[in-house]
């Protein structure tokens, strides 16, 4: 970089010899970012690229970005309104001011400098990851606030969606706002004019939608025919078809709870938001847990039944849809997606992240795979500390206790929480990642509609299966030793799950969806004999308890006036290529640290019992030495604080409360104890 600038300084001086026009010097400006502490979301990289000339100014920025002592989590809770979830990180401004020629060596110059910065940054664009200090977020780059996703428009403008209960269907006769007075959370107030709303291009839709293309690719080039709909006939639960922009349903088998009913209130609701946007359409809709539609099975994978379901790995091809959960789980009495994130956001405010148990944090039925069942070995013994702190929830005894202590909006007070898969995937992993903590997401293959656009290291930490215990266990060390970072990832994750999944995202994505499939329909669909019309008077009227209630809760008030966000193309091969690389290098670098780490822990360990076999050899000689001092300082005690990783801090005791709990009922440590629990998926 020197001989650089030496040399544009030789062709400066020799141009201005020959030319009385003037320039301006090259220098590179880097703004503070307004709160100017990291800790508190500023952005270290951007002022990092800003020493790129200055190694020792450059080394003292990554020292204040690591903050790995106790006095960065000090200078935390002294502020807990910037804890607050909703904030999101400053950005962090690069002003170029260039001083070159007016001729054409200033065209070099400028783009020298731009090359310069584009490969100086290039190297920690993606996630930086080393065992010695950092964990940088696609270094310079800074988290981006999605747009909203439409301006309101005034109440005088807007549509109501008629919902009234006849008497046919209840005793009595409501009208939408004596059900429920309070707008819905998915139909913000209206604020500006209709002029105003229509000049507003509707937002380029989440990086997720383009999946919507993947998914209906073996249809892509031959169509959806009414045989391969009716191939999927004997897997699904119900058919939906839309004729004129009404629905209707054929149902064929009873599922698990109310998982249908809720499912197909969404959809109700999608097509009063968007009437007449959604096409005529014929589809087959499974609700159970695990994909079916195995590719293996359909070497022409045009044969494959277009089957719609929640989730799917890489070995099926079921075509994946928004779950039931977003709208309601009134048996275990979880509130509607919309509604339960501003519980949360309020809950979340009374409690910074600095102010949390520093541990890792699980509850959940671990009767429903061998994963949640091996998670308990991580919790807390009177011999080990795997820093997870870990729940056995037993749904049936939390219904009969009226479901305290099972409060999503109240299980955000550890700094960490642990997602681990359900019989296949799980509902709870939006709530997980709306905690505002880091998400430890032990790796599975299953995945939702939005979790394909969740990037490891960015949105959540790796967690290898294998060796669950140790890598929570590192983690923790490491997140407590760089809180900037930990919060960093942590207000990635909350971000994604408040602004990218959005209930209008979510009903976008429904419309994208059922659009693109509808486009690939080779025969107009018709209504079958059997069928009932899809109304959501029918569902809601009739219902009762929570069933109705959050069916209130979720349900739209107003007709979009508005355009969806607009789907992005499909992926290409290689940026399928790139992702895959980029996510596999990440998952490696973590493995690598966490058996790096071990490995000395291990060593370390293994000096102390060294150490202690010595000195109860000198005792059994009466050489002495090794009595405890009154603080339990003895010798033994000095050798393991020597031993003791600089960067860690020494293991709390177990709590002794929680220990007690965790030999009683609800923390378990038998698998075997709660087979017999039949909630799923969370």
């Amino acid at each position: 970089m020197k001989s650089l600038l030496q040399f544009l300084e030789r062709e400066r001086r020799r141009q201005q010899q020959g030319d009385e026009e003037e320039g301006a010097a090259l220098v590179l400006v880097p703004q503070p970012p307004p709160d100017g502490d990291d800790d508190h979301g500023g952005g270290g990289g951007g002022a990092a690229a800003g020493h790129e000339d200055d190694p020792a100014a450059a080394k003292q920025q990554q020292q204040q970005l690591d903050d790995d002592d106790d006095q960065a989590i000090a200078g935390s809770k002294s502020s807990k309104q910037a804890a607050a979830w909703w904030r999101r990180r400053p950005q962090t401004k690069t002003k170029l001011k260039l001083v070159v020629p007016t001729r054409g060596v200033g065209l070099v110059v400028a783009g020298l400098v731009v090359l310069a910065l584009v490969v100086g940054g290039s190297s920690s664009w993606w996630i930086h990851l080393d065992y010695a200090s950092s964990f940088l977020l696609g270094g310079v780059r800074q988290h981006q606030r999605r747009p909203p996703h439409h301006v309101p428009s005034p109440a005088a403008d807007l549509v109501p969606i008629p919902f009234n209960c006849t008497a046919g269907n209840a005793t009595t006769t409501t009208t939408s706002s004596s059900i429920s007075p309070s707008p819905s959370p998915s139909s913000p107030p209206p604020l500006f004019s209709v002029q105003q709303q229509q000049q507003q291009h509707p937002p380029r839709c989440p990086e997720y939608f383009r999946f919507i293309h993947s998914d209906l690719s073996p249809w892509r080039a031959t169509g959806i025919t009414r045989e391969a709909v009716e191939r999927g006939r004997g897997r699904a639960a119900f058919r939906l078809v839309v004729v004129g922009g009404r629905a209707f349903v054929e149902t064929y088998h009873r599922v698990f709870q109310t998982r249908d009913t809720f499912t197909q209130w969404g959809i109700a609701q999608l097509l009063a938001r968007y009437p007449g946007r959604v096409p005529d359409l014929d589809l087959m809709f499974n609700c159970e847990d695990m994909p079916e539609v195995r590719a293996a099975d359909f070497p022409a994978r045009s044969d494959a039944p277009p089957l719609f379901r929640y989730c799917k790995d890489d070995a099926t091809l079921d075509i994946v849809f928004p779950d039931w959960s977003f709208w309601g789980w009134p048996e275990i009495n979880i509130r509607p997606w919309a509604p339960l994130l501003e519980e949360m956001a309020a809950d979340m405010a009374r409690l910074p992240w600095p102010d949390r148990e520093p541990y890792a944090y699980w509850k959940g039925n671990p009767g429903v795979s061998a994963d949640r069942g091996d998670l308990l070995r991580c919790n807390v013994s009177d011999k080990m500390d795997w820093k997870a702190r870990v729940f056995a929830q037993d749904w049936g005894a939390a219904a009969r206790a009226g479901f305290r202590g099972s409060n999503l909006a109240e299980q955000c007070r550890h700094r960490y929480k642990v997602f681990v898969r359900g019989r296949s995937w799980s509902v709870s992993e939006k709530y997980i990642l709306a905690c505002d903590s880091p998400v430890l997401l032990v790796d599975t293959p299953f995945r939702d509609f939005f979790s394909r656009g969740l990037v490891a290291g960015e949105h959540y930490w790796p967690i290898d299966p294998a060796r669950k215990c140790p890598s929570i266990r590192f983690a923790v060390d490491w997140g407590n030793a760089h809180p900037a970072r930990a919060r960093r990832m942590a207000a990635e994750g909350s971000g994604f799950a408040r602004e990218e999944l959005a209930m209008d995202y979510v009903y976008d994505y429904m419309l994208h969806l059922l659009t693109e499939y509808a486009r690939l329909l080779r025969y107009k669909p018709t209504v079958p004999d059997k069928a009932v019309e899809l109304r959501a008077e029918a569902l809601a009227c009739p219902a009762r308890g929570r069933e109705r209630d959050f069916m209130m809760q979720s349900r739209e008030r107003y007709v979009a006036d508005y355009e969806p966000c607009t789907l992005p193309p499909p992926f290409t091969a290689g940026e399928l290529r790139d992702m895959a690389r980029r996510d596999q290098e990440v998952r490696d670098r973590v493995k690598r640290m966490t058996m790096e780490m071990e490995g000395e822990r291990g060593e370390k360990e293994e000096d102390g019992s060294n150490l202690q076999v010595k000195e109860s050899d000198r005792r059994r000689r009466g050489e002495g030495g090794g009595e405890g001092t009154a603080d339990g300082q003895g010798r033994g005690g000095v050798h393991a604080a020597a031993l003791r990783p600089k960067s860690e801090s020494p293991n709390p005791k177990p709590n002794p409360q929680f220990l007690r709990e965790a030999n009683s009922s609800e923390v378990r440590s038998d698998p075997a104890a709660i087979r017999g629990s039949k909630s799923k998926s969370i």
